[in-house]
């Protein structure tokens, strides 16, 4: 079986075409995740080419499904164009909808790359949260979560987020025991990502994760999006401004009644023969 690695940010992905992926890929994907038996990453991504671009389909590392990565999609779009199976501007066709992706050669494996990420839900019964009756919006929502009451703001950029906004970075205590306690909360149907998230400025954002069916990531493309959306729904931000993440930077504008655009980085790393079966 053929496969690349590569990441966004550190938030890395194997990258697999499609047809060679098993039919049943939820333990298969658990055993290339693993970092000391497998291939190592935070998820596989499945390829095919499509008349516009590529198709993407995600399982994360603990093998279940995920709608979409936005670094995962910028790591495919790098290959693609890497590979000569997609023009520079191309749509990587997600199962919640096409995203238009712009992609620019930096040297390398290295891409800079632009993504319109579409616009995002709000709503509680689009994130989805377990609220009645429901409402437009999610904001400061306070919940009892690892022995703690804390307020969230629910957001989806086609997967279910929350962030938690901080005065203080979140240290790796604090991220290891309210993450878990949040992606699985109740109030969560479909569980969570979560966004430690620290407002420096009203043009820029510090942003720690804990993704869920992964863990702690240096990054996350949508979970950026959905910080920079929470940080300006809750007035805490601009409508342009800069995530900070572990593993790196993300620029991210979102205007009034508009699509996220998201740039940031992706860097193709290697490509390979998987041989265990």
């Amino acid at each position: 079986m053929k496969f690349a690695k590569a990441h966004g940010l550190g938030n890395d992905f194997i990258l697999v075409p499609e047809a060679e992926a098993p039919a049943e890929g939820s333990a298969w994907a658990v055993r290339l995740c693993d970092r000391h038996r497998g291939i190592g990453g935070d998820g596989v991504v499945l390829h095919a080419a499509t008349s516009d671009g590529m198709s993407f389909r995600l399982i994360n590392a603990d093998g279940l499904p995920g709608e979409i990565s936005g670094n995962g999609l910028r790591c495919l779009a790098a290959l693609a164009v890497r590979n000569g199976w997609a023009k520079p501007r191309h749509v990587v066709t997600t199962v919640v909808g096409p995203k238009a992706v712009e992609v620019a050669p930096l040297g390398g494996g290295r891409y800079r790359i632009v993504t319109d990420l579409g616009p995002p839900a709000l709503g509680s019964r689009d994130v989805p949260v377990a609220l009645e009756p429901s409402a437009a919006r999610v904001v400061d929502h306070p919940l009892e979560a690892a022995g703690r009451r804390v307020r969230v703001t629910a957001t989806s950029m086609g997967n279910p987020h929350c962030a938690v906004f901080l005065d203080k970075v979140a240290d790796d205590a604090l991220l290891r025991s309210l993450g878990p306690a949040l992606e699985h909360h109740a109030f969560f149907p479909k569980r969570t990502n979560v966004e430690f998230v620290t407002v420096l400025g009203p043009g820029e954002i510090r942003v720690r994760f804990w993704e869920r069916g992964v863990g702690y990531t240096m990054a996350s493309g949508t979970g950026s999006a959905s910080a920079a959306v929470a940080s300006i729904v809750t007035g805490r931000a601009s409508r342009k401004l800069r995530a900070v993440c572990d593993g790196g930077t993300l620029e991210i504008e979102w205007p009034e009644g508009g699509s996220v655009r998201q740039t940031a980085e992706a860097e193709v790393l290697y490509e390979g023969d998987w041989l265990a079966g």
